[in-house]
């Protein structure tokens, strides 16, 4: 784990942070009577969240789902991953992501991002971190109990992306929602030169909600791929 001094917010990341909106400025949270089983920011607010895959890219997929669900309501994404793990920016972009409003942080190494993600949450000026964990996720107790505490203040949402089935236990027991993604064939008949895909997010726990529910999205590949 690196040492806190080492996190400081480089100078062009704390530059774009100055252009959101203040903590104390009014924000788009978690409205009143809005749906507990759902997979949107609003359901998610205040809450640890855990979304599992074996391959990434359905639990990206469902991930970014979340990012613009979050940008349309005006409320600022943090994303972290190590350099080893990256998205695409490209295809986040074509499934309607601002890129040049999310702010990518990448360390070194996966162990760091919890840390990392403490120091926004602390700023009060996200309102979803998105944190991609990998094969070798852990966050410690401690440090889930400062993130959940910092979430539920300001009425954001973290979600950690892993590498694992469903089979595999989750980060800990403060986390209110696990998930497993899932990516499948979309059921629909294929026209020439469009592949269509499913991604499901089945929910394993649900602390608001109770498990057993999905979420499902139907996706289309680049053109040309089948």
């Amino acid at each position: 784990m690196a040492r806190a001094a080492e996190l400081k917010l480089p100078p062009r990341l704390a530059g774009r942070l100055a252009a959101f909106p203040s903590p104390d400025a009014p924000a788009v949270r978690r409205p009143a009577g809005a749906p507990l089983r759902s997979w949107r920011l609003a359901a998610l607010a205040g809450r640890l969240a855990e979304l599992s895959s074996r391959e990434g890219a359905a639990g990206l997929t469902l991930a970014f789902s979340l990012v613009l669900d979050a940008q349309r309501a005006g409320e600022p994404v943090g994303w972290l991953t190590a350099d080893e793990s990256a998205f695409f920016p490209p295809d986040a972009a074509r499934g309607g992501v601002d890129l040049d409003a999310l702010v990518v942080v990448r360390l070194p190494a996966a162990g760091q991002l919890p840390r990392a993600a403490e120091h926004l949450a602390r700023s009060g000026a996200f309102g979803l971190l998105v944190l991609d964990l990998g094969e070798t996720a852990r966050v410690p107790v401690p440090m889930q109990m400062r993130l959940l505490g910092l979430a539920r203040e300001h009425e954001s949402a973290v979600l950690f992306l892993t590498r694992k089935g469903r089979d595999a236990a989750s980060l800990g027991s403060l986390v209110s929602l696990r998930a497993e993604a899932r990516q499948e064939p979309a059921g629909e008949p294929r026209r020439a030169g469009v592949s269509a895909f499913k991604c499901t997010a089945r929910v394993l726990k649900d602390k608001r909600g109770g498990p057993g529910w999905r979420h499902v999205e139907v996706c289309r590949g680049p053109d040309g791929l089948c």
